[in-house]
């Protein structure tokens, strides 16, 4: 044990943790998705808030604010004058010395030099060009303006190669013809691959001769062109950023350095091939750096390059674009931007979108994110938890009707085998009866059986039912806060019947102007009519065939509706919408209510407003069929009416 040594895991995610419940994922979905959100739009609100249940991982939101918050101190840090400031403080100090050595000198020559000294132009770069051939009397100022031209070399170089810098930290004329011999082999490496010649192998010897100026390590060429491109277009950023006085100082400070270390050439060679491969990079406009530190041009770039990857991550981490997803987002600049941390909230974000896919519970069509059955499955048994929550405990349970009879639960006894039964054999008491009668085992051991032995065990009856649930789809549902609720309970009564009451056989049916036999699948989904009309007598028509396709089941009928009845079907098929509702409206829906008494259906009402015209022809409908009626608040409406189905199953 010796070898061993156990700590604290640092890096990534507890590898021991549990895996994450993609259903607590779901349900908090099912309470957007059922007050109307698109399922897209509730996978996003979920991804945004981050994951229930894990509250030491951030959501899109959370590092959406880190990404701006970074930006923000970036913009803060320093400004890009940095270079031009200190060449123009080294190329004062330079010529300061130089006066300083030809000041006590009377002849005629110093006095020339001085005259030369005073013609030096004012803009850096022509200052510097001009002194290049300048024969420096001063050793001290001679030392200066090398200084100068090193300092330019290497920003220059850092400004396209990170780390650049500090390679060419010792002044060394072999370095610079390595510098050289790296961008000539690297413009021939593009030439070759833009002919379609490159392989992997040109790129690792390649590394293996110039891997020192490349401190990211690429792995291949086009990691290599990413790396150089999006660098190459924040030192374009960095001189748009500028006034135009400092733009055209620097350019040329640039330029002239380029072309005394022999790169001007390959430089513009280079820069031609990036932009050709990465056009969709931002190679214009400016950024605002408001800092008081002066930045030199590596840094300058530096800063630049790591906004426009914060600006590329804010947009990604938006995902308010169209068809936007979270493999969008780039892993590497997550990394780079906020750590290591970040990865790992952004992959357990990923892991549930793609868990709820691989899952069953979401699949996309056309590009569109879709509620798969087993999903609607899922918050119809949320629902259905959910109501059974909030019921006395007295009164919960299957409420079945025992009575010996048909398929049911065990009731422990047992009865002799008629023609037609269905219930399962007792092969104890059959196998009893057939010893008792006298067919004793033989030598085989088998008993003789007879017709009159055998004994079927008797079950608890439960009666079928045919469940017809009528749910307004108008306007006003949503109106008044209702359409949530109503969905709701739908998909509850649904999951009631399917897991307690198999043999029943409901369907749900939503009408504004028109009704329709709604799936359970299109449930979850569903989204409110904006039309006129409240078709109820259309629903009835639609409930009544639904019974009578059924006719020894017992009829359990119930509604849920906010207004009165101000549209009907017409002989020909069309709605016909009028409000206040006409005299012909209220006589249909009426007559179909009066054919529901006649069927034995009970129809009982569960009100969501309270206006006076709804409420007197809800009591009409009361007084004919003799059914009852319920003004629950909204979020009771599903404990009333899955109480009410159980009231009506065990009167049963």
């Amino acid at each position: 044990m010796s070898g061993y040594r156990y700590g604290e895991y640092h890096d990534g995610p507890d590898p021991l943790a549990p895996p994450y419940d993609v259903r607590a994922a779901l349900d908090e979905m099912g309470d957007a998705i059922l007050s109307g959100s698109t399922p897209m739009d509730s996978l996003r609100d979920l991804l945004r808030r981050g994951l229930p249940g894990a509250p030491d991982r951030r959501g899109l939101d959370e590092l959406l604010r880190e990404v701006r918050r970074r930006r923000r101190e970036l913009r803060d840090r320093g400004n890009l004058t940095g270079t031009l400031d200190r060449a123009r403080a080294l190329l004062d100090k330079a010529i300061g010395q130089e006066r300083a050595e030809l000041f006590p000198d009377p002849s005629d020559e110093a006095r020339l030099r001085e005259a030369e000294l005073d013609s030096v132009p004012a803009d850096t770069a022509s200052a510097i060009q001009q002194l290049g051939s300048y024969e420096w009397r001063s050793d001290a100022a001679r030392a200066t303006f090398e200084e100068l031209r090193d300092l330019l070399r290497r920003e220059v170089l850092d400004s396209r190669f990170r780390g650049m810098r500090d390679a060419l930290a010792d002044p060394d004329p072999e370095a610079m013809e390595r510098v050289r011999q790296m961008m000539s082999d690297l413009n021939d490496m593009l030439d070759r691959d833009a002919k379609g010649q490159h392989t992997p192998q040109d790129f690792q010897r390649f590394m293996d001769e110039h891997g020192e100026f490349f401190p990211e390590n690429p792995r291949d060429l086009e990691e290599l062109v990413d790396i150089l491109a999006r660098r190459a277009a924040a030192a374009q950023r960095m001189l748009a950023s500028m006034s135009p006085e400092q733009r055209a100082e620097l350019q040329s400070l640039i330029d002239q350095t380029l072309q005394q270390a022999g790169l001007a050439d390959q430089m513009a060679r280079l820069g031609e091939a990036l932009y050709a491969r990465r056009p969709d990079l931002a190679w214009d406009g400016a950024e605002r750096m408001d800092g008081e530190q002066p930045l030199g041009m590596g840094d300058a770039v530096n800063a630049l390059e790591e906004l426009a990857d914060l600006d590329r991550l804010e947009q990604s981490l938006g995902q308010d674009y169209p068809g936007a997803r979270l493999d969008d987002i780039d892993e590497a600049a997550i990394r780079r931007a906020l750590g290591r941390s970040a990865v790992d909230d952004l992959a357990a974000l990923r892991r549930i979108e793609r868990e709820l896919e691989e899952q069953g519970y979401l699949r996309r069509q056309r590009g569109k994110l879709e509620l798969t059955p087993k999903a609607v499955r899922r918050l119809g048994e949320t629902a259905l938890r959910r109501v059974f929550a909030s019921l006395d405990s007295g009164r919960r349970g299957d409420h079945d009707q025992r009575d010996a009879g048909a398929a049911g639960e065990l009731t422990g006894t047992s009865r002799p085998w008629r023609f037609g039964d269905e219930q399962p054999l007792d092969v104890v008491r059959t196998l009893v009866n057939g010893v008792r009668r006298g067919g004793r085992p033989d030598g085989g051991g088998r008993v003789a059986l007879t017709v009159e032995d055998f004994e079927v065990s008797e079950t608890e009856r439960r009666t079928a039912a045919a469940v017809c649930l009528l749910v307004d789809l108008s306007y006003s549902m949503a109106l008044r806060g209702t359409w949530a609720p109503a969905k709701q309970t739908a998909l509850a009564l649904q999951a009631l019947v399917a897991s307690k009451f198999p043999q029943d056989a409901v369907q749900i049916i939503g009408f504004s102007n028109y009704a329709r036999v709604l799936q359970p699948e299109e449930l979850a989904g569903l989204e409110w009519d904006m039309v006129q009309g409240t078709n109820l007598h259309h629903a009835l028509l639609i409930a009544g065939r639904h019974l009578d396709r059924h006719p020894d089941f017992e009829p359990v009928v119930l509604v849920v509706t906010d207004g009165e009845p101000t549209a009907h079907l017409q002989r020909n098929g069309r709605s016909w919408f009028e409000w206040p509702p006409s005299r012909e409206t209220l006589e249909l829906t009426l007559a179909e209510v009066d054919k529901m008494t006649r069927r034995r259906a009970t129809l009982n009402v569960f009100m969501l407003a309270t206006d006076e015209r709804l409420k007197e022809f809800v009591d009409e409908v009361a007084r004919r069929n003799g059914g009852r009626v319920f003004s629950p608040s909204a979020d009771r409406l599903g404990e009333y009416v899955v109480s009410d189905f159980l009231r009506a199953r065990r009167a049963r």
